[in-house]
């Protein structure tokens, strides 16, 4: 069975130009090279000290001549207008492209052929990301895809990262396909490297679960002293910025118990 949802909260900018490659190569996390048709990946935009402002997919447009940066549409400006900074005399353009995003899992979409579409470059059951020209008739509430992101523990850019503060390992996308540690420079590549090298990284983005899990931004309590901060969250299930130390802790949040699951496909740093 297919699972089908549009996501109202996504939107699509074109990058277009001649140097549009070696443009976005030079300013975010991942490889864009290895963006082809039908091969996305996923990439974060950082402030120069390192810190996330922004992550989006980048697929390549089947006509060859345009990369698409599907990305959260309240960072939509911010992201255009930051980017357009670096252009300089580059021969690139950024525009929007009206393109409505959905998330496929389950079964292979039958309109996959169809869209500009990809595997999710993070995890394979995670699913598909398709780009079509309006909305698909018949699509789930995005709640279902909201729980079933929750479920894996994955990131929903500024619900759960924050913008000029978290660190991308912090956050995961070390795991999750994010980054590339061989391609050269990059705005942010720096503190990036250093922190993966010399093991900085002292918490974490965990998926937690309680009966009951507030508003992002509540304390998770460890004896009184803060062991976490939630981030997003839905029906018990929710992801939380944790101290790495702390994470096997008698927790509470809102004198409620939290539990923190770490996901199988994330390796934790050794104390």
């Amino acid at each position: 069975m297919t699972h089908l949802t549009s996501l109202p909260d996504r939107t699509v900018l074109a990058v277009s130009g001649a140097d549009r490659v070696a443009f976005l190569q030079g300013l975010v996390s991942n490889d864009v090279a290895a963006a082809t048709a039908g091969q996305a990946i996923w990439a974060a935009f950082l402030t120069p000290q390192g810190r996330w402002l922004a992550d989006f997919f980048i697929f390549a447009d089947p006509g060859g001549e345009r990369l698409l940066l599907e990305c959260e549409a309240a960072l939509a400006d911010m992201l255009r207008q930051r980017l357009s900074r670096y252009r300089l005399r580059s021969d690139v353009t950024i525009a929007d492209t009206g393109f409505a995003v959905h998330a496929a899992w389950g079964a292979v979409p039958p309109m996959i052929d169809s869209a500009i579409g990809a595997p999710d470059p993070r995890l394979a059951e995670a699913g598909w990301r398709l780009l079509l020209p309006h909305p698909a008739p018949g699509a789930a509430d995005p709640a279902a895809y909201d729980a079933h992101r929750l479920s894996l523990g994955l990131p929903d850019g500024s619900r759960d990262c924050e913008s000029g503060k978290t660190l991308l390992l912090e956050a995961n996308f070390e795991a999750l396909n994010g980054i590339s540690w061989t391609k050269g420079c990059y705005m942010g590549q720096e503190l990036t490297a250093r922190t993966r090298y010399r093991g900085l990284v002292k918490r974490k983005l965990l998926p937690v679960a309680s009966a009951a899990l507030p508003a992002p931004g509540t304390p998770i309590l460890h004896e009184g002293r803060e062991a976490g901060v939630m981030a997003s969250s839905r029906d018990g299930r929710g992801l939380a910025m944790m101290r790495l130390d702390q994470i096997h802790a008698d927790l509470r949040i809102d004198g409620h118990p939290i539990h923190v699951q770490v996901p199988s496909w994330l390796t934790l740093p050794e104390p």
